[in-house]
């Protein structure tokens, strides 16, 4: 299992974070709660994005390997 760093910050009554890792997935939210639930959300879909945009790249003929850090 992949793990991630969200970076979460209170601003009057809105809720801003971003995953450190990924950059472009943020989010804003009026609680805690609902901006992990929304961080978690706008990573699955920029991994997915990215994983598909990656195999479009390489073409018909491609190797895919799991690296581990």
């Amino acid at each position: 299992m992949n793990r991630y760093t969200a970076v979460v910050k209170q601003d009057g009554d809105d809720w801003f974070g971003w995953v450190a890792e990924v950059p472009g997935v943020n989010a804003q939210e009026a609680s805690r709660d609902e901006l992990l639930a929304s961080l978690t959300l706008v990573l699955q879909e920029a991994l997915e994005m990215n994983r598909a945009e990656a195999r479009a790249a390489a073409g018909s003929s491609f190797e895919e390997f799991a690296l581990a850090l």
